[in-house]
């Protein structure tokens, strides 16, 4: 359940924090979400939180306020949607306003984890619903009638026996006369009821974005504004030892240029030296000209070739544990059901470090205010986090330090990281003058937050009748003290399919290290999906079983899985979108000459999503996949639009991520700097992509991230079908073959 208080504000105390004009209704709604479900789904917070959401109609309008990032999720469309459905309001009555960054007013708020949308669900639906029950008191006073004769329809509150009507707009001011119901007590719509969910809605900024205007924080500008660039050592760690800065400092349309320490936090400001110029080409031209003498004696000095080649080293034969591992989870009798089975297969997978290569460099517009506070215009997916970061920073108090949100031309879980919002904010104050800082590409790309490599020891064991009875996983991964694991790299306990299985064994081993790693989109499952989902594959046909049915079995009667919430994995709803994206793909049936299908499915952020993709493959090991057919379980969908935007964005983004994507680090140092060595998939090159909801009334799932882990397994599961060879790296490159 999830508490909600619901408050009617004054008119002199909403204008203060809102900004409107006009009277009306005013509603500030404060919720405190304890729902299990939501907090499973929401890594990047606590399970209590108190997000408020403010809802405005008066004679101008109805005004709903987006309260979350953007990133390309299209969140400013659909969490509004959900309030909007409650208050029965007629969509093109809806002026959509972006929040402030306040978390006394708002609570979280945050892009990433999926989480947006199982965090809003209950309290932009009580929202709506509060504010419609207090519409519809104010027609049924006005009328002299019973509130229960009265309805609502598109901004409208109606009683059918008289025939009257009136529009939101006319009853505002009456409503914000009468007291403020009790929530809990207000019946909520079923998803039979809904009208504007699950409907095609246009991004409400979708205009300014194909019209090309200023939209993304890049395109921020403000008066008196320098261009600043910031020159970090190549490896991690490194220190600025000597430069040639006065050299640099007599270049046309240099301002200043100087040597910034760092405060001890790679993730917030790495040591360098700051360029500061009137405009970014005399900025660019500095620092082509800047020499930089390096101390690189505590710098990272990790190397990815001989890392896995220790990784390998370490992963187990048979079914002894690797020297000095970490016993993860334990569950029946894994030695007796390796003994008595029928057949064994073991296998071992690697995945290799990622960069986020979202296409919009990082950024940050920055301006120093009296007192030592600062102005900053990031493109942050934690806002609230780079305020408290650069107040830190600084030296002030929060409150001195204001987030103006914006637009992110991509996220991926980079921008959950505020570091380039530090580094603006120590130029600007040093400088004493606002600045716009701007990354290149290769900033980007060597000063990355990765995506954890790593690698995967897989064992199972089969009976006399082909079904899985033993499970063995052993995973090498990384920590940069010993203790903690790299983010994105800890394998949990009941990832995937094991909590099914009645004998596993789960150990660990831990490689040291030390450039940082960090969330990347579906963290974890991006990775551990891929050897997870494949050797389940080899097991099924070790059995000579078919894999859907191999899969089918393995969940087994329909259950929750502890905790038994929809936080947790339901088999029912795992095997209902295995079933889905079988028969809407045509499993079973004749394929062309040349081709085959592969199934995979993967549980994560809440839910619960099988793929299943059609390729062929040539005598040169270029895969060519044809189609990829998508059942996706998240509950009821809110904006169908944005909804199978986000599952084709994750296909292509899964598909460009195993054909040729790695990070390859050499003595701390990264090889691949440019889109040139770091290959994005191109527009024309992608699939036929088909997506199927299967939708339910269990609380909502996000849905940025969970489409992305089955892909890499279904193409690689139907690679085998198609030419019987099986694939156990990633990217795929790395063993000859291509997409």
């Amino acid at each position: 359940m999830s508490g909600f208080h619901i408050q009617k504000l004054d008119r002199r105390r909403f204008l203060q924090l809102s900004g409107l004009t006009g009277s009306g209704l005013l509603l500030g709604v404060a919720v405190i979400d304890s729902d299990p479900a939501h907090a499973a789904a929401n890594t990047l917070a606590p399970s209590a939180f108190a997000p408020s959401a403010f809802l405005q109609i008066s004679s101008e309008g109805i005004v709903i306020y987006a309260t979350q990032p953007e990133i390309g999720q299209g969140v400013r469309t659909s969490i509004p949607m959900i309030l909007a459905e409650e208050l029965d309001v007629a969509w093109k009555d809806v002026e959509i306003r972006i929040a402030s960054i306040d978390a006394k007013r708002y609570g979280v708020q945050t892009a990433g984890g999926s989480t947006a949308t199982p965090r809003s669900w209950n309290p932009m639906r009580r929202a709506g619903a509060v504010a419609r029950a207090m519409l519809i008191e104010a027609a049924a006073r006005e009328w002299n009638v019973s509130a229960s004769e009265c309805r609502t329809r598109d901004s409208k509150v109606m009683h059918a026996a008289s025939g009257r009507r009136a529009h939101y707009r006319d009853l505002a001011e009456v409503a914000a006369t009468l007291p403020v119901p009790d929530a809990d007590t207000l019946q909520l719509k079923t998803r039979t009821e809904y009208r504007l969910l699950n409907t095609r809605v246009r991004a409400t900024d979708g205009r300014d974005l194909v019209s090309g205007r200023p939209t993304y924080a890049s395109d921020v500008r403000i008066p008196g504004m320098l261009y600043a660039m910031y020159v970090k050592c190549p490896r991690i760690g490194g220190k600025v030892r000597a430069a040639n800065l006065d050299a640099v400092r007599s270049l046309p349309g240099i301002v200043d240029i100087f040597v910034l320490e760092g405060n001890g936090d790679l993730t917030e400001l790495k040591p360098g030296v700051a360029l500061l110029a009137r405009d970014t080409w005399s900025a660019l031209s500095a620092r082509r000209a800047l020499r930089i003498e390096w101390d690189e004696s505590s710098a990272a000095s990790d190397d990815w070739p001989s890392t896995l080649a220790k990784a390998r080293e370490l992963a187990p034969a048979g079914g002894d544990d690797a020297t000095g591992s970490d016993l993860i989870a334990e569950r029946g009798d894994v030695a007796t059901a390796f003994a008595s089975a029928k057949k064994t297969l073991q296998a071992t997978y690697s995945y290799a470090f990622l960069s986020h290569a979202q296409l919009e460099p990082q950024n940050c517009v920055a301006r120093p205010l009296a007192g030592g506070g600062m102005e900053l215009w990031p493109p942050s997916q934690t806002p609230q986090r780079a305020q408290t970061a650069v107040a830190k920073l600084l030296g002030v108090a929060e409150a001195n330090v204001t987030i103006h949100p914006q637009r992110l031309g991509g996220g991926f879980g980079r921008r959950l990281n505020n570091d380039v919002a530090c580094e603006a904010a120590a130029i600007a104050a040093r400088a004493q003058a606002p600045i716009k800082l701007q990354w290149i590409r290769e900033d980007d790309m060597t000063n990355d937050v990765v995506r954890a490599g790593g690698l995967m020891a897989l064992q199972g064991a089969l009976d006399a009748r082909g079904r899985l009875t033993g499970w063995r996983n052993h995973q090498i991964t990384f920590s940069p003290d010993g203790k903690r694991i790299v983010s994105g790299g800890t394998l949990r306990a009941d990832e995937d399919f094991a909590p099914l299985l009645p004998a596993v064994r789960i150990t660990r081993s831990v490689l040291p290290w030390s450039s940082p790693c960090g969330f990347w989109r579906a963290p974890g499952a991006s990775a551990f999906a891929f050897p997870l989902q494949s050797f389940l594959h080899e097991m099924s046909i070790a059995a000579g079983r078919d894999h859907l049915e191999f899969l089918l079995e393995l969940l087994g009667e329909p259950r929750w899985l502890p905790p038994a919430n929809a936080g947790a994995l339901n088999t029912a709803r795992a095997a209902g979108v295995l079933r889905l994206a079988a028969e809407k793909a045509g499993w079973g049936k004749r394929l062309p000459e040349g081709r085959a299908l592969g199934i995979a499915f993967y549980f994560s952020h809440t839910a619960h999503v099988a793929e299943v993709a059609e390729v062929s493959v040539d005598a040169a090991q270029h895969i060519t996949v044809h189609a990829v057919t998508v059942a996706v379980d998240v509950g009821p969908v809110v904006n169908l639009n944005g909804a199978e935007a986000q599952c084709q964005g994750s296909v292509i983004d899964g598909l460009s991520a195993m054909a040729a994507q790695q990070l390859t680090h050499r003595n701390g140092v990264i090889d691949e700097k440019n889109f040139d060595r770091y290959a994005l998939r191109r527009i024309g090159s992608e699939p036929r992509i088909d997506i199927h909801f299967l939708q339910s009334d269990f609380p909502p799932s996000g849905l940025g991230e969970p489409v992305l882990p089955p892909v890499a397994p279904a193409i690689c599961n139907a690679v085998f079908s198609a030419c019987g060879q099986r694939i156990r790296s990633l990217p795929i490159s790395a063993e000859g073959f291509s997409i």
